[in-house]
């Protein structure tokens, strides 16, 4: 290869960049596997469900057949339209109650709000908030508990496995469990010092009674649409210790069904979440949605260089560059789904994965905090 052949090749660089994170990425410690299962006192454990009919019955059978005792399992229906409350009721088991929600007051978002209820009809000195969507292995919650103990937390919180089964899914959900996973890798979340630093995930998140009444239970971020990142802020900010492991072994979740679901989903959190990972740093919560917009673009910019090649002739030279580019870059995403349980070849479509992902970040900062859907609630400031 000629010297000026290299030199044309030289723009797809950038793209070699990505690479350097997956040592990171592949970092699968603190794991909770190796935690040893404890036993102790009464664990409350909370669902807030709202019109969740196809999952409610994969949590509640899981949660029920689980290894630790003694235990309550207490699902609060916030107001389904769906026949949630009659899957639940049809367990017949006496570790289990159905609480019926109240009326969403003013000022709050529905999760927060179906988990203090839960919370206030919770008799456990530890508790356990979980999501309808979730899968619990049997011995998830005797290990959970056990880190709670080892690690003399305030909040023990999981990475599960993030189950993708839809084409959209497959393609959509990588572009943002990595800008996630780059941001809030459990080991770094573990030694933060700082609020911008922390987060929880609120599928799973097991506390003690004395410290979620210290940082003032769910009615402190009663407004927060990203409730799970501003309650883990609230411990650091209580001085409670966070521990943060993967527990992919032990629990999976689908968290969307299907694209309307992740449009509606990541629309809600993308913008508002990514503004409150900042919460004390205007310019930087200024800029969350340019620096969305840009991680979009980025992988975007070589498969456009390659189409426009193709019929714009001042652009004929960059594209050996560009299909350079687009290797790397599928390259990449393949071993991001690989790493995500998904079949590798949905990385070969990963330029429709940024597509859609700038497109539902752009909704999602369109919207703002003017106007917040989920489960058929429309909220509005």
């Amino acid at each position: 290869m000629r010297f000026h052949d290299v030199m044309d090749l030289l723009p797809a660089l950038p793209w070699v960049l990505p690479f350097a994170t997956l040592p990171r990425l592949a970092r699968r410690t603190p794991s909770l596997i190796y935690v040893r299962p404890e036993a102790g006192g009464l664990v409350s454990v909370v669902i807030p469900a709202r019109n969740e009919s196809s999952t409610i019955a994969t949590v509640v059978g899981s949660i029920l057949a689980t290894t630790y005792h003694p235990i309550e399992l207490i699902v609060v229906d916030d107001r389904s339209t769906d026949d949630t409350a009659a899957i639940v009721e049809r367990f017949s088991d006496p570790r289990l109650r159905l609480v019926k929600g109240e009326r969403l007051p003013d000022g709050w978002y529905g999760k927060p709000w179906a988990c203090l209820q839960g919370y206030r009809a919770a008799k456990g000195e530890i508790l356990l908030f979980t999501d309808a969507d979730t899968w619990h292995a049997p011995e998830l919650l005797a290990r959970a508990v056990g880190a709670l103990q080892r690690e003399k937390a305030g909040l023990v919180t999981v990475a599960p496995l993030q189950r993708c089964v839809t084409f959209w899914e497959r393609v959509v959900m990588p572009q943002i469990w990595l800008l996630l996973a780059l941001r809030y890798h459990p080991g770094a979340v573990n030694r933060a010092r700082r609020e911008r630093d922390v987060i929880a995930n609120g599928q799973f998140i097991l506390t003690t009674r004395e410290a979620y009444e210290a940082v003032g239970t769910h009615a402190a971020v009663r407004h927060q649409v990203a409730e799970d990142l501003a309650l883990a802020q609230a411990f650091l900010r209580h001085g409670r210790k966070l521990h943060f492991t993967f527990a992919e072994r032990l629990m999976e979740t689908r968290m969307y069904q299907g694209l309307s679901q992740l449009i509606e989903g990541w629309s809600k959190n993308i913008y508002l979440g990514g503004r409150r990972s900042f919460p004390h740093e205007p310019a930087l919560r200024g800029l969350v949605p340019v620096m969305l917009i840009v991680a979009m673009l980025f992988w975007l910019l070589p498969p456009a260089v390659l189409l426009e090649s193709a019929v714009e002739p001042r652009l004929t030279a960059l594209a050996p560059a560009a299909l350079l580019a687009t290797a790397f870059a599928a390259a990449f995403w393949m071993l991001i789904c690989h790493g995500m349980q998904i079949p590798a070849v949905y990385g070969l479509a990963y330029p429709l994965g940024a597509l859609m992902a700038l497109y539902i970040i752009l909704r999602s900062t369109w919207r703002g905090g003017r106007r917040v859907e989920w489960r058929g609630r429309v909220y509005k400031r």
